[in-house]
């Protein structure tokens, strides 16, 4: 047993495709709840959620590439963490779960939904999960840079201490302000190696390879069209730097022409890329989850 946040997790494991996916569990006598983080993050994004949501029984699994499951081998891409997530199901023994997705994680949300609606029947998308076409001969490596520049270049980075990679983080525009224990945990689980070459323990070919699929996968960018797919798209008011340009607004929604009976979307206010995952705003996510599972 670990402790993140204020609510008692576990780890355990699942086995897949190549060995067996770290998964972090929130237990609970509720209704169960799957959460994928971002494309370099780990399961402890979701900690504060576990926190919001009392009772529920919520499994976030470090994605192949990432954390506990940094070893598991590729190919990797959406659709290996969407078997994973199915394959934990199984390991669960669960016929259904409500998926929580943010950034990544909410792409391969709206694609398992899409491929396996009966298990995964109401989605969460959590700044994530809508994405646009790139122009014909767009160099994805490049957009790819251009959208996660800064999170892609913390992957080449060396720290000397535990220390100093907690200072790296505490001067982090959007994570800094939200500074805490859910923070704090979060970003030191990712950390791998030893003093003084401490590092992340993202997969560079697994960023890769899934950043190419979010970007320009014609199957990953219509999942969330999909009919079958059925949940909440919640978006943040700022960027992933806190910066006033967030990944969506309200034309690039509009634009998107999601059904607001099937999809509707909401702004959160006063929230940035990762700060929607922490308090305050963390509770807007919850209730969008109790939502879903009372519409499941």
């Amino acid at each position: 047993m670990t402790t993140s946040g204020s609510a008692l997790a576990r780890d355990l494991t699942a086995p897949v495709r190549g060995g067996r996916l770290a998964v972090t569990h929130w237990p609970g006598d509720g209704p169960p709840v799957v959460a994928l983080h971002g494309i370099t993050a780990n399961s402890l994004a979701f900690a504060a959620l576990a926190d919001a949501l009392p009772g529920v029984d919520l499994h976030a699994p470090d994605l192949r590439g990432r954390a506990g499951s940094a070893g598991l081998p590729g190919p990797f891409g959406l659709g290996a963490h969407v078997d994973d997530t199915v394959a934990l199901l199984d390991h669960l023994g669960l016929e259904r779960a409500v998926l929580v997705g943010h950034s990544m994680g909410a792409f391969v949300a709206a694609l398992a939904a899409a491929r396996h609606p009966d298990r995964f029947p109401r989605v969460v998308l959590v700044d994530g999960g809508l994405g646009f076409p790139p122009p014909e001969g767009t160099d994805i490596d490049a957009l790819l840079k251009a959208v996660i520049g800064p999170a892609m270049d913390r992957l080449s980075m060396t720290f000397g201490s535990p220390e100093n990679y907690l200072a790296f983080f505490r001067a982090h525009p959007a994570l800094g302000p939200h500074w805490g224990p859910h923070v704090a945990g979060y970003v030191t689980r990712d950390l791998t190696g030893r003093a003084p070459e401490l590092r992340s323990s993202c997969v560079l070919d697994a960023v890769r390879a899934d950043g190419a699929d979010v970007l320009g996968d014609e199957e990953t960018l219509a999942a969330v069209h999909r009919p079958q797919v059925r949940g909440e798209l919640l978006w943040a008011e700022r960027g992933l730097l806190d910066e006033p340009r967030a990944l969506y607004d309200a034309g690039r929604i509009a634009a998107a022409a999601l059904d607001p009976a099937r999809m509707p979307a909401r702004r959160i206010d006063g929230t940035n890329h990762y700060s929607i995952l922490f308090p305050p705003a963390v509770e807007e996510v919850a209730s969008a989850v109790r939502d879903a599972l009372a519409g499941g």
